[in-house]
C-alpha cells in the first residue's frame, strides 16, 4: 500500500484540476474565436453563391455595378496609414524603448507615454467626429483622403507604438553591450543590432495596425466621403471610396443587388486581411531564419 507525502495533493485532484484548467482555456478560446469565425462563414456563404469577377474591374453604381473604385480607394488607405503612421508609430516606440528610461532601466517616458496610452482609449467614432470638425470644417478641406489618412493614423499609431516598443524590449541586453563593446556608435548599433532582431515583432504590429485602419468604417464616414470615381493624382483633397462603406450602407438598402454589393465588398475586405496576415508571418518567419543565421 502506497502511502503519500502529508501535505502533497493526490495525483487524481492534480489532474482534475489540469482537466478544468485545460477545459477553461479552449473554452475562452473558443468563445474569442468563435463569434469572429461565425462572422467569416456568413460572409463567405452569403458572398460566393452570386460572386462575381467583374466586381473587381467595374466601377460602383450606387448600389449597384462593381467595387473597383472602393478596393483601390482601400489600398490607398492603408498604403497611406503605413507611410504616415508607420513612420511616427515606429519612432515613437524606438524613443519610449530605448531612450525614455530612467537611470535604473525602468520605462519613463512622461507625457509621450500618457499621450498614447491616452490615445489608445479613444472611441473611433469620436476620433472621426474631431476630424470632421477641425480639418472638415475648420480647415476646409472637406470630405477627402487627407483628413482620413490622418485620423486613422491616429487611431492606430499607439498600437504601432506599444508593439515596437515591446519588440525592442524583447532584444536580448547583450545584444546591445556586445554592440557597445564592439564600438558601435548608438545609433549605428540601434539600426543594425536591435532593431534589426526586433524586426519580427515590428512588421507584424505593422500589419496588424494597417488591417485595423482598412476595417474601419466611422471615423471615414466623417472624413473620407465617397465617391464612385477612382482616386486621382489630386485625390488628397477629393473625396475616396472605401470597402467599409458599401458593407456598412448597401446592406440597409431594400434591393439585393445592394445586399450583393455589400458581401462582395466584404469577403474582399476578408480576403485583403487574410493575406496581410499570411504575408506577416511569412516576413517573420524569413526574419527570424535570418536573424538566426547571422548568429
Amino acid at each position: 500500500m502506497t502511502v503519500l507525502p502529508m501535505g502533497h495533493p493526490s495525483t487524481g485532484w492534480r489532474r482534475i484540476k489540469s482537466m478544468g484548467f485545460r477545459f477553461f482555456t479552449w473554452g475562452s478560446l473558443l468563445f474569442v474565436v468563435g463569434p469572429a469565425l461565425w462572422l467569416i462563414v456568413g460572409v463567405v456563404v452569403r458572398a460566393v453563391p452570386n460572386w462575381r469577377w467583374s466586381v473587381l474591374t467595374t466601377l460602383s453604381q450606387g448600389t449597384s455595378g462593381g467595387l473597383e473604385n472602393a478596393i483601390i480607394g482601400t489600398v490607398v488607405l492603408m498604403f497611406g496609414v503605413l507611410v504616415i503612421a508607420g513612420t511616427i508609430g515606429v519612432l515613437t516606440g524606438i524613443h519610449l524603448s530605448e531612450f525614455a528610461v530612467s537611470r535604473r532601466g525602468r520605462p519613463n517616458g512622461g507625457t509621450m507615454r500618457v499621450a498614447v496610452d491616452v490615445l489608445s482609449g479613444f472611441p473611433s467614432i469620436v476620433l472621426g467626429y474631431v476630424g470632421y470638425v477641425a480639418l472638415c470644417v475648420g480647415l476646409h478641406w472637406g470630405f477627402s483622403l487627407l483628413p482620413a489618412l490622418l485620423i486613422l493614423s491616429m487611431m492606430v499609431v499607439p498600437y504601432i507604438a506599444k508593439s515596437t516598443e515591446s519588440a525592442l524590449r524583447q532584444v536580448p541586453t547583450n545584444y546591445r553591450e556586445g554592440a557597445e563593446a564592439l564600438g558601435m556608435s548608438t545609433g549605428y548599433a540601434l539600426r543594425k543590432v536591435v532593431v534589426k532582431s526586433a524586426l519580427p515583432g515590428i512588421v507584424t504590429g505593422l500589419l496588424i495596425a494597417i488591417s485595423i485602419a482598412g476595417g474601419e468604417t466611422a471615423p471615414l464616414l466623417y472624413t473620407a466621403g465617397v465617391t464612385n470615381n477612382l482616386p486621382t493624382w489630386s485625390l488628397l483633397h477629393h473625396p475616396i471610396s472605401y470597402l467599409t462603406y458599401y458593407v456598412w450602407t448597401d446592406w440597409n438598402q431594400p434591393s439585393t443587388e445592394a445586399h450583393i454589393v455589400s458581401f462582395d465588398a466584404g469577403l474582399i475586405l476578408v480576403v485583403m486581411i487574410l493575406a496581410l496576415l499570411v504575408v506577416s508571418r511569412v516576413i517573420v518567419a524569413r526574419t527570424q531564419r535570418h536573424a538566426e543565421g547571422a548568429r
